[in-house]
């Protein structure tokens, strides 16, 4: 790692500020209920309220005029949990003023965590990237990228679920990063003390001791858990991050010459990343918490109800599980039309972003005026990522590097997955989807810009191994250059963007400029 870590702290730290400045300024508007907000918003006011969903009935002024009971949800409760925290601690400490009498707070209370998980996950990015590539201007350019994405910026100001989702599964893989790092700083450690890994038998296998135990790998686990607790999608990422701890570990007896590397990462770590995948488990259920603890949530007595006998615990996850069941069904079904509808196809080449807010109002002072909060990633950032994406893998080829596959696998299990429910079951699936993945496409990009500063790898003369040649000074030189130029475009690009990200209301014909596809924005 370079030296000198307070100072990367101090570049993180401005990068992290950057970031909250640009989420938390004009967080009220709009002050009334956005896009899904209707649902979610809603939704962790009645956690709040009774520890599960309830089933209301609202009027024009959201005013509750009919109780049904509990509610039938389709996604876990833990991201709503977090924005009924928002609602919680600004109705407590803010004495923010609710706007429906069903809400205990207003529009900052109901996005505050969205935008404080939104923050953080930039300092995440900051200090994994800083990790993964040995350089503090790198780990900024990751982090600063991401804060000026718009749609990490409009999900980080929108009460709905998928900010949640990201940050957990963002803050897995830097786990698992640092997981990295320590076992081959054990291996060293062991290395310097005389061990010799070559001879096989003990010598290939660290001792077991407190210090040893992967804590980072577990909390990986525990992580990817509460990211299915927000929504069910954090799943793809658990079996892809497995057989990348296996990789790992397999890679590293091969360097250190272990003779059978493969078979011994696998007696050796199988146990840890089947240790790590079933922390998922637990993690999950204990979103459930507020379910569990009460009588009255969707299904909650489902055996009683059909006059069978329920057991303690036994009983209580037989009827989870048949709540799952529904849930299943509805996802798998869901095959409904709607005019913001995309597919994965069209997720990295900007094909249809979604309106979040809508107004035409004549606020802006020209005869025709449109305030607009429209969730679409920055275009010069987002075109970029197909081709990051390309010269990333040739890198990683050429340079026998270990990186670019992890990033690679990273954005495959954030958008992959979805290729086959658009197939398979046509279901109907939203740009926003593709959120998860931003993280490794914003490192993909940052690898790239750090390939363009260092220059091509070259054989050492021992050996086949490769290593990163000191790049001559004008190539450092003319790299840095268009690394600084594509940060400073994107931050431009951000800048033009910024009014139809916070729903400003500009004359017509310029935000009509501003749509680049045409109706496919429109």
């Amino acid at each position: 790692m370079p030296a000198g870590d307070w100072r990367s702290w101090v570049v993180a730290l401005w990068v992290v500020a950057i970031a909250a400045i640009l989420r938390f300024v004009k967080l009220g508007f709009p002050p009334s209920l956005a896009f899904d907000e209707v649902y979610y918003v809603h939704e962790g006011q009645e956690l709040l309220d009774h520890g599960v969903e309830w089933n209301y009935s609202y009027d024009d002024a959201r005013n509750i005029t009919a109780d049904h009971g509990p509610s039938y949800v389709v996604h876990p409760p833990l991201g709503k949990w977090l924005i009924g925290l928002g609602i919680w601690f600004s109705r407590t400490f803010l004495n923010d003023p609710p706007v429906y009498t069903s809400i205990s707070s207003g529009p900052i209370g109901w996005r505050l965590m969205p935008a404080v998980f939104g923050v953080l996950s930039v300092l995440i990015l900051t200090r994994t990237a800083r990790r993964m590539f040995r350089s503090t201007i790198l780990g900024a350019a990751a982090g600063l990228l991401m804060a000026l994405d718009g749609m990490h910026f409009v999900l980080s100001r929108t009460a709905i679920l998928d900010i949640f989702v990201m940050f957990f599964v963002l803050a897995a893989f830097a786990c698992l990063v640092i997981d990295r790092d320590h076992r081959r700083a054990h291996w060293l450690r062991e290395l310097d003390n005389g061990r010799n890994p070559a001879s096989g038998g003990k010598a290939a296998r660290l001792p077991l001791t407190w210090t040893t135990i992967p804590w980072w790998r577990l909390a990986a686990g525990v992580l990817l858990g509460l990211g299915c607790g927000v929504k069910w999608s954090a799943i793809f990422f658990v079996p892809v991050f497995a057989a990348l701890i296996y990789l790992w570990e397999a890679n590293l007896r091969r360097t250190l010459g272990v003779p059978h590397p493969w078979r011994d990462a696998l007696l050796d770590e199988g146990t840890w990343i089947l240790t790590m995948t079933a922390l998922v488990i637990p993690a999950y259920l204990a979103t459930w918490t507020g379910w569990f603890a009460t009588d009255t949530g969707w299904k909650r007595h489902y055996l009683a109800d059909q006059g069978h006998t329920e057991w303690p615990i036994l009983g209580a996850l037989y009827n989870l599980l048949a709540y799952h069941s529904d849930v299943l069904g509805f996802h798998t079904q869901l095959t409904s039309s709607h005019p913001y509808q995309s597919s994965p196809w069209q997720w990295l080449v900007l094909g249809r972003p979604v309106a979040i807010y809508w107004d035409t109002e004549p606020r802006c002072g020209a005869e025709s005026c449109a305030a607009e909060i429209l969730l679409l990633g920055t275009p010069v950032l987002w075109w970029a990522f197909l081709p990051a994406l390309v010269a990333m893998t040739w890198f990683g080829i050429s340079r026998r590097d270990w990186r670019p596959l992890a990033i690679g696998a990273g954005a495959a299990a954030g958008i992959l997955p979805w290729f086959y429910y658009d197939i398979a079951d046509h279901r109907t699936m939203y740009y926003f989807y593709a959120l998860p993945a931003e993280p490794f496409l914003v490192l993909a990009v940052a690898y790239v810009l750090g390939c363009l500063i260092s220059g091509p790898a070259a054989r050492s003369p021992g050996g086949g191994r490769l290593r990163l040649d000191l790049a001559p000074d004008d190539r450092r030189r003319y790299g840095t250059i268009a690394a600084a130029t594509f940060v400073v475009l994107v931050a431009i690009c951000f800048w033009i963007y910024y009014p139809i990200y916070v729903g400003d209301s500009i004359p017509y014909e310029h935000w009509y400029r501003r749509m680049l596809l045409g109706r496919h924005w429109v």
